[in-house]
């Protein structure tokens, strides 16, 4: 990296040019650097994001299964067969029913979490690193550990119910599946835990104690105040938890039963109720080998969740508070 001088940079136009210095400005950086630096992001973002979602739309467009060579554009006959398939119906309602229980319950009883490790507790970091570790832990090693817990004979959960004097119930199997799945997800609350608690530090005491010299309540600080402040950060965990709520599959796929007891007969096979969009997507994939049909699928749900995105964003006008932006309105007044 070379750095240049001009004179006429300087303001000094009257001293002749010096041999071998171009006249230019002073240049840390060119261009090229700046291409450099976001090189990884961006040929990342195209091999990994671009090229596979044009892809996968060019083969839903076909009846390719994924290894003969004799195939063929068959139009829009995929889509067809999805929105007359009444499995793809009920994969997305389970899939739309797991978001609408997991995303409310995930930030309400994160910041519930944070609310209450923001307190002068005692310890209050051991408990912010307890509440958290559970986030930090892998999905599968998760997924195995609660299937352990969840064991019909020798899980902790049906032991511990025993005692209480309650029957033990077949947690991994229907109707009780789901109910397992919603319990496994929401066990990783720290993360959001760790979000609400940086967006509480960040608001400033002094309103906190303006309002409690006015004679605000708690409550009322709540609702009014901390809401208000938080509600960048609650938008923001609500967009990312139902995208990755939707593409749930990991842990249904392996919080299954040990035997035999599906329709189709094979041992490990996912519960009826635990069949969610993913899952089905999955089944289309590697059972079927219908990779023209389980391309449809993903770009269905794609655009679903684009949708779904467009609609929350559009609907943060209302709800979300933005102090930046109040800050410029009352500079124009």
């Amino acid at each position: 990296m070379t750095l240049a001088y001009s004179d006429h940079a300087a303001g000094r136009t009257d001293r002749p040019r010096m041999r071998g210095f171009p006249h230019r400005r002073w240049q840390r950086y060119n261009k090229w650097t700046f291409y450099a630096f976001i090189a990884p992001w961006w040929l990342g973002f195209l091999f990994l994001t671009v090229i596979p979602l044009v892809y996968a739309l060019v083969v839903s467009f076909t009846n390719f299964d994924g290894l003969s060579a004799h195939w063929h554009f068959i139009g829009l006959r995929n889509y067809q067969e999805a929105f007359g398939d009444p499995t793809t119906w009920y994969s997305l309602s389970r899939s739309l029913l797991l978001v609408f229980i997991v995303v409310p319950l995930s930030v309400a009883g994160g910041l519930g979490l944070a609310l209450l490790l923001h307190q002068q507790l005692r310890a209050r970091g051991l408990f912010r690193t307890i509440f958290y570790l559970p986030s930090v832990v892998p999905v599968v090693s998760a997924a195995i550990m609660w299937k352990l817990i969840f064991d019909r004979d020798t899980g902790a959960l049906n032991a511990l119910t025993e005692h209480l004097g309650i029957p033990a119930i077949s947690w991994l199997q229907d109707p009780s599946a789901f109910y397992a799945l919603i319990i496994l997800l929401l066990w990783g609350l720290g993360g959001g835990m760790v979000i609400s608690l940086a967006g509480l530090q960040s608001i400033p005491a002094e309103l906190l104690e303006s309002a409690a010299v006015e004679g605000a309540n708690r409550w009322y600080v709540f609702r009014r105040i901390t809401i208000p402040l938080l509600s960048p950060i609650l938008f923001f965990q609500i967009v990312t938890g139902v995208i990755a709520t939707f593409n749930v599959f990991v842990q249904a796929q392996l919080l299954v039963t040990q035997a035999a007891g599906s329709n189709d007969g094979l041992v490990g096979s996912v519960p009826h109720s635990n069949l969610l969009y993913m899952v089905n997507v999955w089944n289309q994939f590697f059972l079927s080998q219908r990779f023209g049909y389980g391309s449809a699928l993903l770009w269905i749900l794609f655009l679903l969740i684009l949708g779904l995105t467009l609609v929350i964003f559009r609907s943060g006008s209302f709800w979300v508070y933005y102090e930046v932006e109040q800050d410029a309105e009352k500079g124009k007044q």
